[in-house]
């Protein structure tokens, strides 16, 4: 089997399982465990056949930052994704949990860029610069791979188990702003699910954005003005259910994720 077809039918294999609703054999049997090149050549492809269709990108995201989420999955290094138009929701706005597969939420701090980064040697001064203004986020995070069996080279092409962002509406500038030290807490229907800190993301929020800038600049899609970054868990992630999710972050204000059931789930 030739490169490119292993990596077409990755991207096939993923896809027809997003548009059946019924989750897929991990994708490392056709990438291999490691050859993350082949992985994000794999989501390339998807990425391109949506853009051709009409979808607009709207941002990135970053996936596994947080210690306890790469424990979870015994994965231990970052990886990215793209954030379409259609992925991105606002605060308390109901969401229908039969538009996923196995949804998880994880809090975040979301960047919105007033410039482009588009260096492949960008540092958090760089990031501190192109920052307009953060958000408080939750991420739905969704794995098209059947019971989350992923490795790093599932996760890459599967568009870094991306679902939704659900954002919150007041922004806040970095001016003076310590992301390192600001604490989360996420709660289901009041009950706490998950607590953590900016620390737990990569050392920083600012941190992680600088490692995406990066990395995405050498894969040749660096990061424009106007794009919404997520920039990792801050906490564990925990499965979704119907209900709301509630996540505080100091500082940044609140945002909240209204799971509705749906025919699919309750089925």
């Amino acid at each position: 089997m030739s490169g490119a077809s292993a990596i077409d039918q990755a991207a096939a294999r993923l896809r027809a399982a997003s548009g059946s609703g019924t989750p897929c054999a991990p994708v490392r049997d056709l990438l291999g465990e490691t050859d993350q090149d082949a992985a994000y050549a794999a989501q390339s492809v998807e990425t391109d056949r949506r853009i051709a269709a009409g979808a607009r990108v709207a941002g990135r995201k970053i996936g596994l930052t947080s210690p306890s989420v790469q424990a979870q999955f015994d994965v231990y290094s970052p990886d990215y994704g793209v954030l379409f138009d259609d992925m991105i929701a606002a605060d308390r706005e109901p969401l229908d949990l039969g538009r996923f597969l196995q949804p998880r939420v994880e809090a975040e701090v979301a960047f919105v860029l007033g410039r482009d980064l588009d260096s492949p040697t960008a540092n958090v001064a760089d990031v501190l610069r192109a920052t307009e203004f953060v958000l408080p986020a939750i991420e739905v995070v969704d794995s098209r791979i059947a019971g989350w069996d992923i490795r790093i080279t599932d996760t890459i092409a599967d568009n870094a188990s991306s679902g939704a962002v659900v954002l919150g509406t007041t922004p806040r500038s970095l001016d003076g702003f310590d992301l390192t030290a600001l604490g989360m807490s996420l709660d289901h229907d009041g009950e706490p699910v998950s607590t953590g800190s900016g620390a737990a993301c990569l050392g920083s929020p600012v941190i992680a954005v600088a490692w995406l800038a990066r990395a995405v600049a050498r894969h040749g899609r660096p990061l424009r003005a106007g794009e919404i970054i997520l920039s990792g868990a801050l906490g564990p992630m925990v499965a979704a259910a119907a209900g709301v999710y509630r996540a505080r972050l100091d500082g940044l204000g609140e945002v909240r994720a209204d799971f509705i059931p749906s025919e699919r789930t309750a089925a």
